[in-house]
């Protein structure tokens, strides 16, 4: 038998932390035995744990404290985090550790620091010179890089459910269902909203062609015109039936305004690029007048940054449309530490993307006639997302007119 003992500290009554603990080292097949155990009696206080944690053998005790790890258990014997150079790039050293999306610290030279730019599945790679602590995906790990091996050395924080009464993005599980009350939720995600404004907060906005499609496009630019979104995250498919909609008032053919098909309107997609094409690029489009509202339209009059990211199935792409995957992701982490909201709307492969690079402090919606699509979420690691169900053309006009009278609303 091997055994070691872990620390809990926090609400770890409330968030269930404790209980999660002793379940899953009983899952895992291994034993435990609690030694200590001060629970908080105010609403601030905190409460603590010391458990022994028995596993059948040094590896099958590892398996169990990576787990720990996760939901915050932290060994007791401090040790320094154990560092191991990489022989070649895009390559790792054995029992590497790999990061989850909740705020994490090593201990290194005798202090305990911050890993910077925390997101899931990533690595710890000490730089000894600045003596920071760097979050890497795999691809960007260079030959001689001194990666995180093991457990050792190893804090994470991962968010609790604080007592009192719980809002919106308190309680994190948030289950998907249409029937939750879409409205009242829809006002709470407001208030937050105008709570993240008052104190010159960031929101981004990971938006679907359906928000288009669903005649729902001018109230996301009005959004975006006023100051209520910051940074927009989409395809090539989103931009090009914004535009489509600007230059010929359809979406995939079909009128934005009667709902009815155009004839030969299913080529106006196709014209949308072109006329970009033609321009250079989306924003020259604007100054050149091709281009007169719209979504994009209002990230370059307003200074609003955006990604287009694209895939596989992209027609053209539109000339503003970086299809190295790679690529996007990089340009996409430049925005994301920096936002206190994300909304995602009616977009599976970009809100799991965009929810793969998000800590997990960073409050998320998502936004789906589908719940498969939240679900989908929570199970790549974003515990943190509040799934609403509903169909897009009815979620933003609420939501706009919840923020009615928002301080940060530009004239």
């Amino acid at each position: 038998m091997d055994t070691r003992e872990v620390k809990l500290s926090g609400h770890i009554i409330d968030s269930l932390t404790l209980p999660k603990t002793l379940d899953l080292i009983m899952d895992m097949g291994g034993d435990f035995e609690i030694l200590d155990v001060n629970v908080g009696k105010h609403k601030k206080d905190i409460s603590h744990a010391k458990i022994r944690v028995i596993g059948d053998n040094e590896s099958h005790l590892g398996e169990i404290l990576d787990e720990l790890s996760e939901i915050g258990a932290v060994i007791s014997e401090i040790k320094e985090i154990e560092l191991v150079p990489s022989k070649k790039d895009k390559t790792l050293p054995d029992d590497f550790y790999s990061t989850t999306n909740h705020p994490t610290s090593v201990r290194y030279d005798g202090k305990w620091i911050e890993v910077e730019d925390i997101e899931m599945d990533c690595m710890i790679v000490i730089d000894p010179e600045s003596k920071r602590a760097l979050c890497k995906p795999i691809g960007r790990i260079k030959d001689g890089d001194l990666v995180a091996v093991g457990r050792e050395g190893i804090k994470v924080e991962p968010p609790e459910r604080p007592r009192g009464k719980k809002g919106v993005f308190e309680f994190m599980s948030s289950e998907a269902s249409s029937e939750k009350p879409v409205r009242s939720i829809v006002k709470n995600i407001a208030s937050e909203i105008r709570e993240i404004k008052k104190r010159n907060g960031k929101i981004a906005i990971v938006a679907g062609p359906a928000i288009v499609h669903t005649g729902s496009a001018p109230i996301l630019a009005r959004m975006i015109r006023e100051g209520i979104i910051d940074v927009l995250f989409a395809g090539n498919a989103l931009a090009t039936h914004d535009i489509e909609n600007d230059l010929y008032g359809t979406s995939l053919g079909i009128c934005t305004r009667s709902g009815e098909a155009v004839v030969r309107g299913h080529r106006h997609h196709i014209y949308a690029i072109n006329e970009i094409n033609k321009a250079g690029s989306i924003k020259e489009a604007v100054e050149k007048g091709v281009l007169k509202s719209g979504i994009l339209y209002e990230c370059i009059k307003n200074d609003a940054p955006f990604v287009l990211a694209g895939s596989i199935r992209d027609d053209g792409p539109l000339p503003d449309v970086i299809t190295d995957v790679i690529e996007a992701q990089d340009e996409m982490r430049k925005y994301a530490q920096d936002v206190d909201m994300v909304i995602m709307i009616a977009t599976m492969l970009h809100s799991i993307a965009v929810g793969n690079i998000l800590p997990s402090y960073v409050k998320s919606i998502c936004v789906d006639i589908n719940p498969a699509t939240v679900t989908k979420l929570a199970d790549r690691g974003s515990a943190q997302v509040v799934g609403v169900v509903t169909d897009v053309g009815a979620f933003l006009p609420i939501l706009y007119e919840s923020l009615e009278g928002l301080d940060c609303i530009k004239d």
